[in-house]
């Protein structure tokens, strides 16, 4: 399905799950990801909530804009959508570069959703996130999105993983061969990164509940970062799961639906 934004361009997003559940769980992609990557999340809670998943502009099968989109662009964008689609009780679940896209929407759209989810995601850049993504960039505009995700892969999946992989990595790279983003889109959603700030003292005003969940041995958007975000959030908890690296939508799906299982239960408790 398609939303077309007040500028014209349009959101793509699906509903799956079950459909007449009153919770809803809105999911928000990393960087090079599509609704797709959340396949394993849908299968594990599928049959109890409402899910949302939803392709940012320049991700997936949504529309690109001329010029690049702010996270807050983004977080605009989403609210956009949800203000259509009228949902009762939501919660909403980011991860990297959707996780970026979700403080801001907690901060700006705090009356749309019940709660949020921040998945391996960064309220700040350092040097060394810096030059992750720098190589990144080098990668990509030198070998568009398959040498970019050669670059990529030992930052986004953990050691533990490797040794042990759900996929193999070359079944990985064949999967995400077929739907590989245009190095033009890629460009635009890294640009958002660079030109992001530091976020910390915005999400000291989100008083809603929020879960920050980090992988241990996530080496782009560290356990540090979510300890940072753990602190800033007036209302937060936090996770970090061992043996994980940053793709938690693949390296740990059974802990993740539990963890936003318990999660979405205690909101409701309190709501």
């Amino acid at each position: 399905m398609t939303h077309q934004l007040p500028d014209g361009l349009n959101l793509y997003y699906e509903i799956q799950g079950n459909a007449e559940a009153t919770q809803t769980l809105v999911f928000l992609n990393g960087l090079s990801q599509s609704t797709a990557a959340w396949g394993g999340v849908v299968r594990a809670l599928g049959n109890k909530y409402k899910l949302v998943l939803v392709d940012l502009l320049f991700q997936g099968q949504s529309d690109a804009a001329p010029g690049y989109r702010t996270f807050e662009g983004h977080a605009a964008d989403l609210a956009d959508l949800l203000k259509a689609l009228a949902l009762p009780e939501t919660i909403v679940v980011g991860i990297s570069y959707g996780g970026a896209v979700a403080q801001r929407f907690l901060v700006n759209y705090p009356e749309l959703v019940q709660g949020g989810v921040l998945l391996s995601t960064f309220p700040y850049k350092d040097a060394y996130f810096d030059a992750i993504g720098y190589s990144w960039k080098q990668a990509l505009l030198a070998g568009g999105y398959p040498l970019m995700l050669d670059v990529m892969l030992p930052f986004v999946l953990g050691r533990s993983y490797f040794l042990n992989p759900i996929i193999t990595i070359e079944d990985l790279k064949n999967s995400k061969a077929g739907q590989s983003p245009s190095t033009e889109n890629l460009l635009k959603l890294v640009r958002a990164t660079e030109e992001s700030g530091n976020y910390l003292e915005n999400l000291k005003n989100v008083q809603l509940p929020v879960l920050v969940v980090q992988g241990e041995e996530d080496m782009l958007c560290t356990p540090e970062m979510g300890r940072a975000m753990y602190q800033a959030l007036p209302n937060a908890e936090l996770e970090i799961l061992p043996n994980t690296g940053h793709t938690l939508n693949l390296e740990c799906i059974p802990d993740l639906a539990q963890l936003l299982d318990g999660f979405v239960t205690k909101v409701k408790q309190t709501v």
